[in-house]
This record gives structure tokens, sequence and C-alpha cells, in this order.
């Protein structure tokens, strides 16, 4: 697995611009791992997907130092993000989304564009 930490200044500019919806693409049935993507009101996206990386069965989901940062961030009101093989995720506690952890995952990654979390829309798949 090739995971480097990502910065979220290096997201797109109208991620903290304009209205924006994350619309997971898959759902949220005891996964680690949620895909989505970020849609703007201009039709722009970018891909991000919820990563909790305290899943461990039947290998863990993220390597152990990844792990303790992501927590060190969650406990400071931030959330860390994370390139894997190619992919953007952002990093939560735990070992599965449900709603609520989901949609806080969604408003830190706001705060961490600078953006209100007013203009952050979340859109679960069934």
């Amino acid at each position: 697995m090739d995971i480097r930490r990502f910065d979220a200044f290096d997201l797109p500019d109208w991620l903290g611009t304009e209205s924006v919806t994350w619309i997971s693409a898959t759902s949220l049935d005891d996964s680690a791992h949620v895909s989505g993507e970020f849609v703007g009101e201009a039709g722009l996206s970018r891909q991000l997907d919820l990563l909790a990386v305290d899943s461990a069965y039947p290998e863990p989901v993220c390597p152990e130092p990844e792990r303790r940062a992501a927590h060190q961030a969650w406990q400071f009101g931030e959330v860390l993000l994370f390139e894997i093989n190619g992919r953007l995720a952002a990093a939560a506690p735990g070992t599965r989304f449900d709603a609520n952890l989901a949609c806080e995952v969604v408003r830190r990654v706001a705060k961490s564009v600078g953006a209100p979390a007013q203009n952050f829309t979340v859109s679960f798949a069934i």
C-alpha cells in the first residue's frame, strides 16, 4: 500500500469558495472505506474517499504511524488527508462509518479549506 499525507492547501480553490456536495459512491455498510467525490455548483469534481483508520481485519487499512497521526489531528478538531494508491482519502478514528461520522469528516474537510460548513452538503448512496 502506497500511503502519503496530503496537504489540504493542494485541494482545488473552488472547494472553499462555492457550494459543494460530497456524494458517496458506495454505501455505509460497515465498511472502513467509503468512496465518494466532491461536486461543485459549477460542475467541477474532486474524488475524496473516507477511511476509518482503526479497521484491522482482515488486515490493517492504515499503517500505525499514519493511524496515530490521524487520531492526533482528530483530537485537535482537524482531519488528516492521505493519498492512498493514487486516491485521496480523509481519515477518521474508528472501524466503520455511520452518517454522523461521515458528515463530521466532511465538515472538517470544509474547515481545512476555510469554507463554512453550511456550504457543504452530504449525499449518501443507498
